[in-house]
């Protein structure tokens, strides 16, 4: 029961005055002054901070404010996105994972070993 809990998808998202910026954990956007970030002129470095770094209750929040669709339209377009992630927000958005960035492009510094 616990496992369709978690799955439990926002298609759509809510009213983006419900949520604040500092209902994020506080590590994600340090190294930022977060009264500056914009929800909607922000939205693929929020979602990319969140995506990399989040924390499960940061996860549910994107998802409340943005929605899947547009997750997985901005995660498409990240370069450094870690593989993982990207298959599970593929799956997620029904994407083909071929389709994201991370796949199609090469970092020029590649890590040693790549497992």
């Amino acid at each position: 029961m616990q496992r369709l809990k978690l799955l439990k998808m926002e298609k759509k998202p809510t009213d983006k005055a419900e949520i604040k910026i500092d209902s994020f954990s506080e590590h994600l956007f340090w190294d930022v002054d977060k009264a500056g970030l914009d929800f909607d002129k922000h939205q693929k470095y929020i979602i990319k901070y969140v995506l990399m770094y989040g924390l499960y209750d940061d996860w549910k929040l994107l998802q409340k404010l943005y929605g899947i669709e547009t997750i997985g339209r901005n995660a498409a377009e990240i370069r450094d996105l870690d593989k993982k992630t990207a298959s599970f927000v593929a799956v997620l958005s029904k994407r083909n994972v071929k389709d994201f960035a991370c796949y199609t492009s090469n970092l020029l510094n590649q890590k040693h070993w790549n497992f």
